[in-house]
């Protein structure tokens, strides 16, 4: 497969762009808004053109675990779901998280809590960012805001998952999911062969006979082995932090005021940027890319330089903490954002940025 340009959802990206990078396995389980990835991969019969398993486990559960295994043989392996399946799968991320196992989980988020509503949402914000699972953990957290990024960031996660033996999330919402745009998909890149990944794995398990096992575990129950593994885990994270933030910035330069907002919110907010441009406010907008590591540092940067700054989210304020943390008291920082899955119009943001901090 060549490059090629398309219009389809961000869902359809997501399993496209899974073939195209190598993947080996996809697990999941249908549930709005984020089935068309399952279904799509089962259009698509990879098992017959690339050799990838596609697989419809028997609930959320399964599937993680699946992933687990695949991930502990050295596979580069994804499950995807939507906000209540995620919750399902927390024991089996935390899981690989203390294995340190590289996999990919996409979130497609929708309204909650419990079942709540099938439409779009981004309150799963503390779940994935702050580690919704047992114990202490990231995840490498990317938030695309556009079909393109959906597609970018698969091959994205994988490559920092396996880079760092963490597992990453694909955080995305049911906007940027069921929407269609045009989207480059890259050329095809060949899967692994087995020796490749016993070369580029060698922590991987492989069950050969003659072969040496290494055994995948995130249990230890001598409390100093214990920490001595949390320790070597908070200093990867240290590193995570140091070394793969990214962010986007539009109008900043001369802003005044700053909408700080990820996904779809964000792109929402670019338009009520240029809305209050037009009424002659100046206002920019920075778009964290990485949830986790979160741009931290440049955002305290640039909070001496603003009046004030609106964290526009499509939840309670889950995004409005770190912003808080960090920026501290350099410059008032307000929240705007909608809940049960209404989504807002530009409007709204902009009446929201002139009430709160004008």
């Amino acid at each position: 497969m060549t490059e090629e340009t398309v219009l389809m959802k961000g869902n359809e990206a997501i399993a496209h762009a899974a073939i195209r990078y190598g993947c080996d396995g996809f697990f999941g389980y249908p549930i709005t808004p984020q089935s068309e990835i399952l279904e799509t991969l089962t259009l698509l019969k990879p098992w017959e053109t690339t050799g990838m398993v596609v697989l419809q486990a028997e609930s959320e559960v399964a599937s993680i675990n699946m992933v687990y295994g695949g991930a502990g043989s050295g596979k580069m392996v994804m499950t995807s779901s939507s906000s209540p399946g995620v919750s399902l799968m927390q024991e089996g991320i935390s899981y690989m998280a203390g294995a340190e196992l590289p996999g990919l989980i996409v979130n497609v988020m929708r309204g909650g809590p419990g079942l709540g509503t099938i439409q779009p949402s981004q309150a799963d914000y503390f779940q994935a960012v702050k580690g919704g699972g047992n114990g202490d953990y990231h995840l490498i957290t990317l938030a695309p805001a556009s079909v393109q990024e959906m597609a970018d960031f698969t091959g994205l996660a994988f490559e920092l998952a396996f880079k760092y033996r963490n597992p990453a999330i694909l955080l995305s919402d049911g906007v940027i999911g069921q929407m269609m745009e045009k989207v480059t998909l890259p050329a095809a890149r060949p899967r692994r062969t087995e020796a490749e990944i016993i070369a580029q794995c060698p922590w991987a398990t492989t069950g050969r006979v003659g072969r040496k096992r290494n055994v995948i575990t995130s249990l230890e129950l001598r409390p100093e082995e214990m920490e001595a593994n949390n320790l070597r885990l908070q200093a990867k994270y240290r590193q995570i932090e140091a070394e793969e933030v990214r962010y986007e910035e539009i109008g900043v330069d001369d802003a005044e005021y700053l909408f700080v907002a990820f996904g779809s919110c964000a792109r929402i907010a670019q338009k009520s940027m240029e809305m209050a441009r037009e009424q002659g406010v100046k206002v920019g907008l920075f778009r964290p890319i990485t949830l986790y590591p979160f741009p931290t540092e440049r955002l305290r940067a640039l909070a001496p330089r603003m009046k004030g700054m609106l964290s526009v989210e499509l939840n309670a304020g889950q995004m409005l903490e770190d912003v808080r943390l960090a920026v501290g008291e350099r410059c008032p920082v307000e929240w705007f954002g909608r809940l049960g899955g209404i989504v807002p119009d530009p409007e709204e943001v902009v009446g929201a940025l002139k009430e709160k901090l004008m």
